[in-house]
């Protein structure tokens, strides 16, 4: 199916928010009708792989990959996950990754490579996430935001898949990363 621009009629404010909006936008809808729909305007986010070799008693030198085990307030738990974050109005979404590998895992990264971008939620926000691959790391330290409960677990590629598979894992933008890392043979 073709892109298939509604006509837009408004588009209301209904919350303004430290990182995202709430609006009520009103469209034409293929029948003719004006509809009305809330969705959540994004600057958008980026997710990283980090991916670490040879460090850490018993990798072997093989590739490990920096997860988070987060605190999430929407879930009320701790959660895994890839580092992520969101974007700053008109930030590169490679400055945006560059920043919260650092602020999260403690790691600069010497090349950051895009891996894939998609939409986290289309029913309900316009939120674009860039995934990206971490190599080259250098420890540097955690610089953890106020607000961020988090702690850092480095996990083989395989125990990474092997918690998607048991649901230990259940991000699906982590889960989507991990994918994609693969799929371009990054891990």
């Amino acid at each position: 199916m073709e892109n298939d621009a509604r006509g837009q009629i408004s588009r209301v404010v209904i919350h303004k928010g430290r990182k995202f909006d709430y609006e009520s936008v009103q469209y034409v809808g293929k029948s003719g009708k004006v509809l009305s729909k809330q969705v959540v305007r994004h600057p958008g986010a980026v997710v990283i792989v980090p991916i670490l070799t040879g460090h850490g008693p018993g990798t072997g030198g093989e590739p490990h990959v920096a997860m988070i085990r987060s605190f999430r307030a929407s879930l009320e738990k701790y959660i895994l996950e890839l580092p992520a974050g969101t974007r700053e109005v008109g930030e590169d979404a490679a400055v945006t990754a560059g920043r919260e590998i650092v602020e999260e895992i403690g790691y600069e990264a010497a090349t950051l490579t895009e891996i894939g971008r998609f939409y986290t939620s289309p029913g309900l926000s316009d939120e674009l996430m860039v995934a990206y691959a971490a190599t080259g790391l250098s420890h540097v330290g955690q610089r953890l935001e106020e607000d961020e409960d988090l702690t850092v677990e480095l996990m083989s590629v395989e125990a990474v898949f092997a918690a998607i598979d048991s649901g230990e894992l259940m991000d699906a933008k982590s889960m989507l990363a991990m994918h994609l890392a693969r799929r371009k043979g990054l891990i």
